[in-house]
């Protein structure tokens, strides 16, 4: 049987995860992101699932040799998660292994489900591979602005779709509070409105998972490398690891992240199928 952990439980899973495990998973084990986490054995879990917070994908962690819990994967996928994924909207499993190990049980499990898959790729950036070339030299009306709790609270009502940035921020964050505290976040400004923005994900340790997202009348004008750069430098200041994440596809995406300096560490594949 595969059962749900409470939050307060979520610890346990912490041996499962490996040094090089993905931050997203690590997060959620560690209550710093929202998530579920449903395992084998809730007071001796040996393999799992975690349900990300903002409902973008879910990580199986731990021994993917395990027969029980892969022989009761599907039961699950159809008596718990797709109505649970129904409530919220969601039409896809996305599953990932938070190790390679996990991707020829993935595929074997999932076999008879029309499963589908992509790639991804991870680049860092480390201090000491970083030399800063950031430059704020932007399109004339634009703004560069670190986010900051004035800034969310918009008591003067300035910014016009101030609902952009919070949507964005309580994707993967419990509240406002707890993104200001751990997290990164750059906006840019144009016309009192947030037309970009550029923000820790996921946190683990000094390791930010980055996100970013600009308006599609505003893409063309290297926002999303001015903005990834002024994050990036914050991240360099305070000692933080930004590590982004991308489809193999997403070149555009690809090509900001090498013009700022990024390194490719790895990259891992994604499998997927249709629910209901």
């Amino acid at each position: 049987m595969i059962i749900e952990l409470k939050m307060s439980e979520f610890h346990r899973c912490k041996d499962l995860l490996l040094k090089q495990s993905q931050p997203e998973a690590k997060a959620v084990v560690e209550g710093i992101n929202p998530g579920r986490i449903f395992v084998d054995n809730i007071n001796t879990p040996a393999s799992g699932v975690i349900w990300l917070g903002n409902n973008d994908g879910f990580f199986f962690i731990g021994n993917e040799r395990n027969e029980r819990f892969n022989n009761e994967l599907n039961h699950f996928v159809d008596t718990v998660i797709t109505p649970e994924a129904k409530k919220v909207g969601l039409t896809w499993f996305e599953g990932i292994g938070d190790h390679h190990k996990w991707d020829d049980t993935i595929k074997r499990v999932f076999a008879n489900r029309h499963l589908g898959s992509w790639k991804q790729r991870v680049y860092t950036l480390e201090k000491n591979d970083y030399t800063s070339n950031f430059n704020l030299m932007i399109e004339e009306g634009y703004d560069i602005v670190r986010m900051s709790e004035a800034l969310f609270e918009n008591k003067d009502k300035s910014i016009k779709n101030i609902d952009f940035l919070h949507s964005q921020i309580a994707e993967t964050w419990s509240s406002p509070d707890s993104f200001l505290h751990k997290g990164v976040g750059y906006c840019v400004i144009y016309k009192n409105e947030i037309v970009s923005i550029c923000f820790s994900n996921f946190v683990v340790d000094n390791v930010h998972s980055i996100a970013i997202e600009t308006l599609e009348e505003h893409q063309g004008k290297k926002l999303a490398q001015k903005i990834a750069s002024a994050y990036v430098e914050d991240c360099m200041k305070n000692n933080f690891i930004p590590y982004w994440d991308c489809m193999e596809s997403n070149k555009p995406s690809i090509a900001v992240a090498e013009r700022i300096g990024f390194r490719m560490k790895f990259h891992y594949v994604g499998y997927d199928f249709k629910l209901g």
